[in-house]
Parts: structure tokens; sequence; C-alpha cells
């Protein structure tokens, strides 16, 4: 509570009590006990009343985020060419009064939900893309009154800058920049290009009509029931491709893992095999070496002993049919 809505609040009792004591005079005069020095009780709390409310009238406070416009008697123009800032002001009581207007940043919502935007039921903006499909966009725009230029935004809009600029401003731009895009650009690849789009006309609008825009969001879009079916249809469509690719895929991926294992093992019996060919040459050159070896350490004299020895290690005399060969070469006696 400020100093001005104080004195405004006093002046309002002031005046209470001098109805009350006139109306308290007139019931007692009425029982022929008249109040004493009533007239002057009256007279003197209606001079400090009208005081009070014209101290109070000339008395305006703006809080931290108003801006006030002096609408003036005194002046040509109706109006003072400067605005009042945030703060205690004096004005000349009942010549000149103050519109208040805020400039705090202000949100206008337009959406599909009842009781989201300041309208009433749907205010979602239809719009009609490039390829003739129809979209439901909801939005909702930041905006602020740039304090240079209320005086202007006074005389031009006064209060009503909101449904008269704001929103048919908004609406506008939604629909110029949607017509401009594909359905599908809309949702995938260009939504930031179009929001930015949107967002530099509204921006362009609003300062055009001395307000500043701050932030725009584009909140949601929403198809015709058609259109939505047929998306589904075409997603669902697309997912049991992408399925059925990922079973090819998985098929000829557990092929070449057969085929790998087949390889592998065809390579292993390559390899055993050739281990086995090459252990079987590595014995027949062994085998041959030591048959080289044995037949260089072989002479006569020892096959004899060894024959010999073999059939009978005891014999000194053997007996031979006529005209059999010797087996032994002959010894001929010593002389």
């Amino acid at each position: 509570m400020n100093i001005a809505s104080v004195l405004q609040g006093l002046a309002t009792f002031s005046w209470l009590l001098v109805v009350g004591i006139i109306v308290l005079a007139v019931v007692r005069a009425s029982r022929a006990k008249p109040l004493k020095g009533a007239v002057w009780m009256v007279i003197g709390t209606a001079i400090f009343s009208l005081v009070l409310t014209t101290v109070s009238a000339g008395l305006v406070f703006l809080q931290a985020d108003q801006y006030g416009i002096v609408i003036s008697a005194l002046q040509p123009t109706g109006y003072r060419t400067q605005p009042l800032n945030p703060g205690l002001h004096w004005v000349v009581p009942f010549l000149e009064n103050v519109q208040p207007y805020s400039i705090a940043k202000q949100t206008y919502t337009m959406a599909t939900t009842t009781g989201e935007g300041q309208v009433t039921g749907d205010d979602s903006i239809q719009a009609r893309t490039k390829d003739g499909q129809q979209v439901f966009i909801d939005a909702s725009v930041i905006y602020s009154i740039d304090p240079l230029h209320l005086i202007d935004l006074h005389i031009t809009w006064q209060n009503r800058f909101e449904d008269l600029v704001v929103r048919p401003v908004t609406r506008s731009a939604i629909r110029d920049a949607v017509s401009q895009f594909g359905v599908e650009e809309i949702v995938s690849t260009k939504r930031a290009e179009l929001e930015q789009m949107i967002s530099g006309t509204i921006e362009q609008g609003l300062a055009a009509n001395n307000l500043m825009m701050d932030d725009f969001l584009l909140r949601n879009i929403r198809f015709s029931d058609e259109y939505a079916a047929a998306v589904e249809q075409k997603q669902i469509a697309e997912q049991l491709a992408l399925q059925a690719q990922f079973v090819v895929e998985q098929r000829k991926q557990e092929a070449e893992q057969a085929r790998q294992v087949a390889q592998g093992q065809a390579d292993a019996v390559v390899i055993a095999a050739q281990g086995e060919a090459q252990a079987i040459i590595l014995k027949a050159q062994a085998q041959a070496q030591a048959n080289d070896l044995l037949s260089k350490s072989l002479t006569p004299e020892l096959l004899t002993y060894t024959y010999i020895n073999k059939l009978a290690p005891n014999v000194q005399v053997m007996y031979l049919p006529s005209g059999t060969p010797l087996l032994l070469p002959s010894v001929t006696p010593q002389q």
C-alpha cells in the first residue's frame, strides 16, 4: 500500500464521517434533542475531507513495472508529452489523471485446449501448407510495451493492443509462414526454420505498433484426422519394411557365419592333411638316411659272421648237398 492509497482511504472515511454526523444531527433534531455544534462539526469534517480528497487526487504512485500517461485538461494536446516513470508523482487534482501501463512481460497464448489461452474454447491457428494440408498450431507470444514509445501506443491503441495488434499479427505471421513449407517439412527438417521465420515477422509487426517481442513459442502442430491416419499407416508400413530388412540382414549374417565356420573347418582339414603329408615325408627321408648309413656300414666279413651266428652259434662243420652253391666264401687253408 502506498501513500496515495492511504490518503484516498482517509478521504473516503472522512466523507463517511460527514454523512454520519449529518444523519445523527437530523435524528436528534427530530427528537427535539439538537446536537450542539453539529453545523461546525459538519463544516470542519467536510473541509478536512475535501483537503484529503484533493491531495489524494493529486498524488499518483506507480509500481516498479508501471509507466503512466498523464491525461491533462491543461495541455493543448490533452496529455503530457512525457510519460511518468515508476514512483510517486504529483498531478493537478481534478484536472489531470494518470493512465498506468505495465511494461512487464506478457504472454498471449492461442491453443487448442480450453483454458490455456485468452480466448475460451479452441483458439488454435488453422493454416494450409504448401502442399495443401491443413494444420492446427498452438503458439504463445511473449511481449512487452516499449516505454520509449508509450505515448504513441496510447494514442493509437490505448488498452486495445492485445486484441487488435498482438493477436492478428501473430495469426497472420503463422499462416503466411506455414504456406511456404510442406507438411512433412514443418514437423521434421524445417521446423526450426519455420519458427524463426514466424518470430521475425511477428517482431517486425509488433515493433511497428510500439511493442517489443521477447519470444515466440511454437508449442504444438496438429493435423487433420485424415492426414494423421495416413501418417500412422505410413509409419506402420515403414516399421514393417524396417523389420523385414532387419530379418534379411540377420539371415545374411547367419549365412556368413555358417560360411566362415565351414571355411574354417575346411582349412583345418587341409592343414591337418598337409601336416600328415609333411610328417610322412620327413619319416621317409629319415628312413632313407638310416638305410644309407646302414648300407655303408655292412662288409662281406660282417655279413658272413652275422649269417653264421644267426644259423647256430655252436656249428663248426656244415655239410651241403653236392652241386649246391656255397653261401659263404670258401676259405683256403693255410699251408
